[in-house]
């Protein structure tokens, strides 16, 4: 009789082990999933706002002559900004995307000189429309960075790391911008 208990207790241990393997591996696959749908919701975001900057260099080309040179910059920017968003290249999205709002920043600055597109309504409505979308990114950045940053902790701790390993959970790669995003934009610098 005392060697049916024994086998009870270790098949009882075997039994609890393989259940705690799965709840690990299911909050691992959780992990994953989470982070995809935090990407694909800045997807999202990213394709609304590249659909609309065609529209507003279209709308600036009408009243800026001479101001070829930035509208080239933004376009340029976006082409970046997608060719790395469907490369799935986190970081380059990330460099794109700055490159994309410094280019922005500046096309917004400069029609400042044009009275004319200012009052636009279709420029107005572009430029409210995209500066939304810009805040928008901004909170879903932050959630997907959360996202990644919950999954790579998890992939590292005991004992998640060993069916981490196991199974091949990678890590996530932050979005991340540039430094010059993170300070005071030199408004001086703009209308020079």
């Amino acid at each position: 009789m005392p060697d049916v208990i024994i086998w009870f207790i270790v098949l009882g241990l075997i039994a609890g082990l393989f259940g705690y393997g799965i709840t690990i591996y299911n909050a691992l696959v959780r992990l994953k999933h989470d982070m995809a749908k935090a990407w694909s919701n800045i997807d999202v975001l990213l394709r609304q706002r590249h659909d609309e900057l065609p529209k507003l260099v279209e709308t600036c080309k009408q009243y800026m002559d001479y101001e070829k040179d930035t509208l080239e910059a933004v376009m340029q920017a976006r082409a970046n900004a997608e060719n790395a968003r469907r490369d799935g290249d986190v970081k380059g999205v990330g460099q794109a995307e700055n490159q994309m709002r410094l280019g922005l920043g500046n096309l917004f600055a400069v029609a400042e000189a044009y009275p004319k597109l200012k009052a636009n309504e279709s420029f107005q409505r572009l430029q409210g429309r995209i500066s939304g979308l810009e805040d928008s990114i901004a909170d879903r950045r932050e959630f997907y960075n959360e996202s990644v940053n919950a999954n790579n902790i998890r992939i590292e701790q005991f004992p998640d790391v060993i069916l981490a390993r196991m199974f091949r959970f990678g890590p996530g790669e932050l979005l991340e911008f540039s430094e010059s995003e993170t300070r005071d934009v030199d408004m001086k610098s703009l209308f020079s």
